[in-house]
């Protein structure tokens, strides 16, 4: 990593490496290929050499384009460099403020500060054996030299000179970091979630680790690019990481990444190769790195926390289980906007009945059948929400890992059930639910990992000519072969919608225009289109709502609610049950036969008790979210509960205060004076309901609302108008039903689908007859501004008739 010196007054490039091309400052993204290019510059700022541990550095600094090239658009434009290591010492040493450099074998990095400085929005990285920086002064200014700065000169030029050796890394152990500070370190992974997009332009990962130390440290890592994430493929494999920062989160360590961050995996299989898994061009495998590889392997064998299975094949699956499958895509096709279909095998025989799917023959990628034989070892399996982007990605051929696979048995009644179908009652349906959470997720797996060269192996005993023999079906014989998926909305298409008034209102329909330019606090006619509308992701349309407050919030996703659980868990202690209870265990069945299972604690109510009601509630201590979740099926009532300061407390109301069956009930943490206490029932009432509950422990139970804003659209104008109080005439659905029922999830998300196609044209929407109140509102600014929200409207069937065009 050495910096070089060109001779005094040599022209530009005048003794750069022949095969490096200059790039313009102002061309340069994140996505440019940085190979065999170089950047050139005046040093107009140099920051201080910061010391990261003993023998690690970086260093800061700013240079200008002063002779943009041609093509440049423009005008003497600057960036942020960042050095590190031997190279930040050697610059620190080196170079001097007005010099001009050269640098080259650099990496392309978003910049955090370009909101303040008003530079350039990327920064370029310089780290490792391939970074280099060339630098030619500026001819001397004509005048006697001192003979100090004669010394001064060819000192440096003579430190310069010299190439530098690579750095020897310092690591530190995850017991010994402190916050504040950027460091290196090794990792067992004890948890993972692959890289899923954030809110901004980043993707985010997770990951927690540990080390001989039995320190876990949790880790989240934010990078543009997919390729520099940690590549884990299962629990138990290793990473290395380079200048993570060190935080506090939640009164705990926590690792982030920064300025520099690299991270390399390698397979923690005991005896398994050692192969990094890096998009680095600069790493190199050393005898230090097999090491302590190889120390980490052995010591994580004798730990609980490796999984004896990494993954489960096809054969071994077991209803109800969540499970990681190992596998190769063969075929995949659109479902709708937020469902597609992953055709995969593994080489082994599921020994259950498994489900058929219908789709288009012309949307398939990938063949579209398979011989019989072939064909029986086809696992169907149905992809969500958030990882329908990566299975666009995904390419016939490739081998997979699906992380968090639910195996759900089949019901009686099956959506979208054509005529030429009969009924599938005891098949089992593959499904990737959308969200993160217990790492849920897919992950293509390179060929040359042993993971693959095994699952090549099974599936070598499958006949090579029947594996090649995909035959041609007729429409018949394709139905035998194909069914429909539950929990998606009608793979036959949208459902064919219109919708109706049903207000008592005496007025005349207007156009879109009119209505702008009619006066406030009125109710309107419209016939209308729809353009578009938000949240596309229709569980976000699902929100909590306070009467008392008028509050309104998000509803928690899985993944929030099942680390306070678990957090709720680890910090149960010794708890005295209150004089009105009894204190007994109950046992938690596990994922799949022959799993461990839980014993926890529960107590209740004398009162019930003596009344044969012992289903009727419980209160549930130490478990986590999946374990409420699988005790609630056998009672009517649980009511989530921690020790504090050794008395019953109910957790957070960040979480579910109450579940009942697949209903979970939140409450107002601003309204609510929630504590533990007994229930009671009003005499002659028999059932105990969320809301006698919610009373009895002091809470202000949170209503599930339905809200989205919709893109109205006519012949004259386009309009936003919220749906919200009417959400539920609307859709002729509870929100309630929503937050739990996947049937009438897929009812609204048809609905939509038919009022605005995928990319479907505006002559194909139908035309809605809506009824508008307007209505005036403060923004966030607190300025005030006319808003409109659908009312006293329904979404109908219509007979067949086509909806007549816009009389407008």
């Amino acid at each position: 990593m050495p910096v070089r010196v060109l001779s005094e007054g040599a022209g530009p490039g005048a003794q750069l490496p022949k095969h490096l091309t200059r790039i313009p400052i102002s061309v340069i993204t994140t996505s440019t290929d940085c190979s065999n290019k170089t950047v050139k510059g005046k040093v107009v700022h140099k920051g201080p050499l910061v010391w990261l541990a003993s023998d690690n550095a970086i260093l800061k600094t700013v240079i200008q384009e002063e002779d943009s090239p041609p093509d440049s658009s423009s005008q003497n434009p600057s960036i942020n460099v960042v050095l590190f290591g031997a190279l930040a010492k050697d610059f620190n040493q080196a170079i001097s403020q007005g010099d001009v450099v050269v640098a080259s074998g650099f990496t392309v990095g978003k910049s955090p500060t370009v909101s303040s400085d008003k530079l350039h929005p990327c920064n370029l990285l310089l780290s490792g054996d391939d970074a280099y920086i060339y630098v030619s002064r500026l001819p001397p200014s004509p005048g006697p030299r001192s003979p100090l700065a004669v010394k001064r000169s060819s000192a440096l030029s003579a430190e310069v000179s010299r190439t530098t050796k690579a750095p020897k890394y310092t690591y530190v152990r995850l017991c010994d970091l402190k916050a504040g500070s950027v460091v290196n370190v090794y990792g067992v992974v004890v948890f993972f979630k692959q890289p899923f997009k954030s809110r901004g332009t980043d993707f985010c990962s997770s990951l927690k680790i540990t080390d001989q130390s039995n320190q876990k440290i949790s880790c989240t890592i934010f990078c543009e690019k997919l390729e520099d994430h940690p590549r884990i493929f299962q629990i138990g494999d290793i990473v290395r990481m380079h200048r993570v920062k060190t935080q506090f989160f939640n009164d705990s360590i926590q690792l982030v990444n920064t300025f520099g961050f690299s991270v390399v995996a390698f397979d923690g299989a005991e005896g398994a190769p050692i192969e990094p898994r890096t998009s680095s061009r600069s790493f190199h495998l050393d005898q230090d790195v097999r090491r302590t590889v190889e120390e980490l392997r052995s010591w994580a064998v004798s730990q609980a926390f490796l999984p004896t299975v990494p993954s489960v094949p096809l054969s071994a699956v077991q209803p109800k289980a969540y499970f990681d499958l190992t596998c190769q895509l063969l075929a995949k096709a659109p479902i709708d906007t937020t469902c597609t279909l992953l055709r995969v095998w593994d080489g082994t025989r599921c020994p259950h009945t498994l489900l058929k799917v219908i789709v288009e023959q012309n949307v398939t990628e990938g063949p579209s059948s398979f011989s019989k034989d072939r064909e029986s070892l086809i696992a169907n399996v149905l992809i969500y929400d958030n990882h329908v982007e990566s299975a666009r990605q995904l390419k016939p051929g490739d081998f997979l890992r699906i992380y968090n696979l639910r195996a759900i048995p089949g019901s009686s009644k099956v959506p979208g059930l054509t005529s030429s179908q009969s009924e599938e009652v005891d098949h089992l349906a593959f499904h990737l639910h959308g969200g993160t959470a217990y790492g849920r997720g897919i992950r293509v797996l390179p060929e040359n990992s042993p993971v693959v060269q095994e699952l090549k192996r099974v599936m070598e005993d499958f006949p090579e000519d029947d594996r090649d023999d995909f035959v041609e079906l007729n429409d018949s014989e394709l139905l035998d072969v194909w069914s429909t998926p539950p929990e998606s909305p009608g793979v036959g298409g949208a459902v064919e919608c219109s919708t109706e008034r049903s207000c008592g209102h005496d007025t005349q329909p207007v156009t879109l225009s009119e209505l702008k330019r009619s006066d406030s606090g009125r109710v309107h006619h419209v016939r209308v289109q729809l353009r578009s509308y938000e949240p596309r992701r229709l569980h976000q349309a699902l929100k909590l709502y306070c009467s008392k407050c008028t509050s309104m919030q998000d509803v928690p996703d899985d993944e929030l609610v099942a680390s306070l659980f678990s957090e709720a868990s680890r910090d149960s202690g010794p708890c005295s049950p209150p004089p009105w209870a009894l204190s007994g265990r109950v046992t938690v069945p596990g994922d799949f036969p022959g799993s461990p299972k839980r014993a926890l604690s529960v107590h209740l109510s004398t009162q019930l008790i003596s009344e044969d009601k012992t289903k009727d509630l419980i209160y549930l201590m130490g478990s986590t979210l999946e374990e409420t979740c699988r005790l609630a099926a056998g009672y009517q009532n649980i009511i989530p509960v921690r020790s504090s300061g050794g008395q019953l407390a109910l957790l957070d109301l960040s979480v579910p205060f109450l579940f009942r069956g697949r209903k979970r009930f939140y409450g107002c943490k601003r309204c609510s004076d929630a504590a533990v206490r007994e229930p009671s029932c009003a005499e002659g009432v028999e059932l105990i309901d969320e809301k006698i509950i919610a009373e009895v422990l002091g809470v202000q139970l949170l209503q599930f609302v339905l809200l989205m804003k919709l893109e109205l659209q006519d012949a004259t104008d386009t309009l936003d108008a919220f749906l919200w109080r009417d959400a539920e005439r609307f859709f002729s659905v509870s929100a309630e039903d929503v937050a739990s029922n996947q049937e009438a999830q897929n009812s609204i998300r048809q609905m939509m689908d038919s009022l605005c196609p995928p990319g479907g044209s505006t002559g194909e929407r139908p035309w809605m007859d809506l009824c508008l109140t307007e209505y005036r509102a403060e923004d966030d600014k607190g300025e005030s501004q006319t808003c409109y929200q659908i009312c006293h409207s329904t979404i109908t069937k219509p007979r067949s008739a086509r909806s007549d065009p816009d009389p407008a």
